[in-house]
């Protein structure tokens, strides 16, 4: 069992923006990932282009320099390594969080680590900044879990010449739709609605409608897939069934926060929009000393939240905390 004033539960750019302030602020702190640094990034589609500009991206006061406009997945990658090791910043990958617990003393954080070798560690306060990268939307359907169905998007080149179908309207739907379209696959895009999102991406928006309208992808509004085969996918549109060939399947359908780890923190959550039990203003959640940072409070509503706004969570919390030990009189340094 190991002790620290704070503990940070993922490492994506809301839990780093927190570690940097923790380490300004000499707060004993230490983060956990169960994944890679900035996991849900380094998901996302190979050749994605942020929608922001790269100052928006940046943390701890650290320049993101990029010759482009709108900075690419890789080059975020490349600069939060940087960031990471520039303050040599204390990380345990691959160390998965089970459950937080309060007692007289304090916060428990119980860990597991490769080989199924589990930790406790003892902390004053933590910050939860899971994001909800990791949790998709799921349909609930027959078939949802077939091989050739993916809740994430990577690449284009695997799917050439071969029959696509793109669930969703926003703007994963509308991107991976474009980008496999133009890599030679025969997609069809099909969403619930009548009408693609109004939030996408104003450069994608009037690109993914054309390519509809002329019939380059074939778009299937109203609809709803019901059921996922081996080489196809029944749709339903006015109650009308109906199969269409189907090699491969996005469901890029949302994300929502990992709402079985809340509740073994002892958070407390709206069952409809999976949002934390929070102070607005503190960020506090119902657990005492337990904070939120990032995505995660927004629950389905990600788009609410993004790194732009998400990566000032951590230092207005750790400036709490700090406020907290000040009172308390018990801060451990490193």
């Amino acid at each position: 069992m190991t002790q620290r004033d704070l503990v940070i539960i993922g490492a994506g750019p809301a839990g780093l923006a927190a570690a940097i302030a923790a380490r300004k602020a000499e707060i004993n702190y230490l983060v956990l990932e169960q994944g890679v640094l900035v996991n849900a990034i380094f998901r996302f589609p190979t050749n994605m282009v942020f929608f922001t500009t790269p100052e928006l991206l940046e943390i701890g006061g650290f320049p993101f320099v990029t010759p482009y406009e709108k900075p690419t997945r890789l080059e975020a990658l490349r600069y939060y390594r940087r960031v990471v090791d520039a303050l040599d910043l204390s990380i345990s990958f691959g160390e998965s969080v089970m459950a937080v617990s309060q007692d007289e003393h304090g916060l428990s954080v119980e860990t597991l680590l490769g080989g199924d070798q589990r930790s406790v560690i003892r902390t004053k306060t933590v910050i939860l900044a899971i994001g909800s990268y990791d949790q998709p939307n799921l349909l609930n359907i027959p078939g949802e879990n077939l091989s050739h169905v993916s809740h994430y998007y990577r690449e284009a080149h695997s799917y050439y010449r071969k029959r696509v179908v793109v669930v969703g309207g926003k703007n994963s739907a509308a991107e991976t739709a474009l980008d496999l379209y133009r890599n030679g696959a025969n997609v069809t895009l099909v969403h619930r609605q009548a009408c693609l999102s109004e939030g996408i991406k104003y450069w994608v928006l009037p690109d993914i409608e054309n390519r509809i309208k002329e019939g380059s992808i074939d778009g299937r509004f109203k609809t709803q897939v019901i059921e996922i085969r081996s080489t196809s996918v029944v749709i339903e549109c006015a109650g009308v069934k109906k199969e269409i060939p189907a090699d491969a399947v996005f469901l890029l359908t949302g994300y929502h926060p990992d709402t079985d780890l809340l509740t073994r923190c002892g958070i407390r959550f709206d069952r409809e929009t999976c949002i934390p039990e929070h102070d607005e203003k503190t960020l506090e959640s119902n657990v005492p000393n337990l904070f939120l940072a990032g995505q995660v409070v927004a629950g389905i509503h990600g788009g609410k939240v993004f790194i732009e706004n998400g990566r000032f969570h951590g230092e207005s919390v750790v400036a709490r905390i700090v406020e907290r030990f000040s009172k308390d009189e018990v801060p451990s340094t490193v």
